[in-house]
């Protein structure tokens, strides 16, 4: 199972990487996800669970692979993501 969100955004980059900062530090708080910055791209990880947020000067790309037992979480772990994303871009 995967996930692939895209929000586009209209922030300047660095606003646009604390968002998908605090985008992980939710997850890693909900999720129990461990995460680092490489450049642009947050990496995370956990048994179970991987994935990357790109953020660029227009969009910010979530990508995940779920295994079980996160696959069977797919649509509360999509929740979380749309709801902090959207809390920060509507």
């Amino acid at each position: 199972m995967s996930i692939d969100i895209r929000k586009p955004h209209s922030m300047t980059l660095e606003q646009a990487q604390q968002v998908a900062d605090n985008l992980a530090a939710d997850l890693a708080a909900r999720f129990g996800i461990d995460y680092g910055w490489d450049e642009n791209t947050i990496v995370f990880e956990r048994p179970g669970v991987n994935g990357e947020i790109d953020v660029d000067p227009d969009c910010i790309h979530v990508r995940a692979r779920l295994g079980l037992p996160f696959a069977l979480m797919q649509t509360a772990v999509e929740d979380a993501i749309h709801r902090q994303l959207e809390k920060h871009f509507s």
